[in-house]
């Protein structure tokens, strides 16, 4: 796994730490029980600070995707990958409720929803 950090994304480092280790758990470029790279590793390999790769490392195994073993280092949990599944499962849910309460209060006929999602669909699959 390589990360790549962008100083102009705007993104905090952390986060963009974050995020790849876990698009990488999600498509199964990290398996369960892999080790992650050591914090001093990864911060010294990255260039920036240890506690910047600790802060990533913890939300992440307050998330359950990775678990941090005192002494022996970071490890992608078990169900890390069913875990964010789950966890993006009702990101999708919540985020489509929100949808559909703004849909109706524009007065949005299902159909024309439908066709909307549609089209957004299309775009992004294609």
């Amino acid at each position: 796994m390589k990360l790549i950090i962008s100083s102009v994304s705007g993104q905090p480092i952390y986060q963009q730490i974050e995020d790849q280790i876990r698009a990488a758990v999600l498509n199964g470029e990290l398996k369960a029980g892999e080790a992650l790279p050591s914090l001093r590793t990864l911060a010294k390999d990255l260039r920036i600070s240890v506690l910047t790769v600790t802060r990533a490392y913890n939300e992440l195994a307050q998330e359950g995707i990775i678990e941090n073993v005192q002494g022996k280092g970071s490890f992608v949990m078990d169900r890390g990958n069913e875990r964010m599944h789950e966890q993006l499962t009702q990101q999708v849910h919540s985020n489509l409720s929100q949808a559909l309460q703004a849909a109706q209060a524009a007065g949005m006929a299902q159909t024309d929803l439908h066709a909307m999602l549609d089209r957004i669909a299309a775009e992004l699959y294609s």
